[in-house]
C-alpha cells in the first residue's frame, strides 16, 4: 500500500480552566476519505473521553468552523461546515488547526498535520476502517476533573489502604490481604 493516510499529531492545550504543561499528546492514523467527525470520534477516545454528549469544533488554519451541523440545533457559528460531510483531504502537509471539545469546559487541542504520509499497514500492522492514535504521551486528565469515584471537589481525597492492595480481590497473586506466592 503506498503512503496516502495522513498521521496528525494532536496536543491537549487546555481544557477545565487551566493551561497543561507538560501537554499530553496522540498521534493519529486518519485516511483522507475520513470526514471531521470521525476525527473527533477518534481523538475524544484517544483522549479517555466517556461523556461523549457535548458539542466539538475545528477552526481550521483559514477560520473555518467545522462540526456536525445536526447537534447545533441551528445555532452554530456563522459560516461552519458540516462536519459529517467535510473530508480530511482538505488539509494540507505541516497545517495546524485547533479542536475544542465541551464549548463549556474548553477542552482545546493544537493538531499538526505531518509532513509526510504515513502507510497505515507498515505504522498500525493493519488498515482500520476509522482514525486511530498509533502514538501516545503524557497523563490524561479526567473531563470533568475528578480524582476518583464520587469526587464531588470538597470532600477530602479517601484513605490508601494501609497494606498496599490488601482491599483488593485476591484474583491476582500481588492482590488481597493474604497475598499468594
Amino acid at each position: 500500500m503506498v503512503r496516502t493516510w495522513l498521521s496528525i499529531r494532536v496536543e491537549l492545550v487546555s481544557g477545565h480552566g487551566a493551561d497543561l504543561w507538560p501537554r499530553p499528546g496522540r498521534v493519529f492514523a486518519a485516511a483522507r476519505s475520513h470526514s471531521f467527525a470521525q476525527l473527533a470520534s477518534a481523538i475524544d477516545l484517544g483522549f479517555a473521553r466517556w461523556d461523549l454528549a457535548h458539542l466539538h469544533l475545528f477552526t481550521l488554519s483559514d477560520a473555518t468552523h467545522v462540526s456536525p451541523l445536526d447537534w447545533w440545533d441551528g445555532e452554530a457559528p456563522d459560516g461552519t461546515v458540516d462536519g459529517h460531510a467535510t473530508k480530511l483531504s482538505r488539509l494540507q502537509a505541516g497545517e495546524q488547526f485547533a479542536y475544542v471539545f465541551d464549548m463549556g469546559d474548553d477542552w482545546a487541542h493544537l493538531c499538526t498535520v505531518a509532513e509526510k504520509r504515513i502507510d497505515p499497514l507498515e505504522e498500525l500492522g493493519e488498515v482500520p476502517d476509522r482514525s486511530v492514535p498509533y502514538w501516545g504521551w503524557g497523563s490524561l486528565p479526567d473531563q470533568y476533573a475528578r480524582r476518583w469515584d464520587g469526587d464531588d471537589g470538597e470532600s477530602p481525597m479517601p484513605k490508601r489502604p494501609g497494606r498496599g492492595l490488601s482491599d483488593l480481590p485476591p484474583i491476582l497473586p500481588w492482590w488481597g490481604e493474604h497475598r499468594r506466592g
